[in-house]
């Protein structure tokens, strides 16, 4: 499979499976999961036709490992709008996360802090490097440092996905640390 491949296929997923099942036919879990050989036959009914091999290889190379197959089924990891309980327990986080977003972001962020927006949850990552290639796909990427071990002191959950994404519902003002 080549990388276009594999890239075309992974955003079709993302695109079913974290935002709009409906529109190929599809009817997540209450946990985002669905049965691959619906998924299969529904995207080959919709035009895309994606083999359970071209299915596999794009979960296992993925970099961001946005799926996760378990057994017969798969379901995005994170980042969902259409309503889903990805059932994570909550976890104690490091003392610090990070968060990538551009400068453009930063008055209202400064102003309300990180809110999940269109997604369940603020999404937030274990190192700089990664905050920084998710803050890149938007423009020249600014890292913002989460003092999670304070908010986690304070009250506030967090829950971390299988790919390694933290998620919690909002970090106030108080918790970041903007870059000078």
């Amino acid at each position: 499979m080549d990388d276009r491949r594999t890239v075309k296929v992974s955003k079709y997923l993302s695109k079913h499976l974290r935002h709009q099942p409906e529109r190929i036919g599809l009817a997540l879990d209450p946990h985002g999961w669905v049965a691959i050989d619906d998924l299969l036959r529904a995207t080959a009914e919709h035009g895309m036709r994606i083999s359970r091999a071209e299915l596999e290889h794009v979960v296992a190379v993925n970099d961001k490992r946005r799926f996760t197959i378990d057994g017969e089924r798969i379901r995005a990891n994170q980042g969902h709008t259409v309503d889903v309980d990805l059932d994570l327990p909550p976890a104690e986080p490091p003392a610090y996360l990070y968060h990538g977003t551009v400068a453009h972001a930063l008055p209202a962020i400064r102003a309300e802090g990180l809110r999940p927006m269109a997604r369940h949850h603020v999404h937030l990552s274990p190192d700089r490097e990664t905050a920084t290639r998710v803050g890149a796909r938007r423009g020249r990427p600014v890292v913002l440092s989460v003092d999670a071990g304070a908010m986690h002191r304070d009250g506030h959950v967090f829950h971390v996905t299988a790919n390694g994404v933290w998620l919690t519902d909002t970090v106030p003002p108080a918790y970041l640390r903007f870059p000078s």
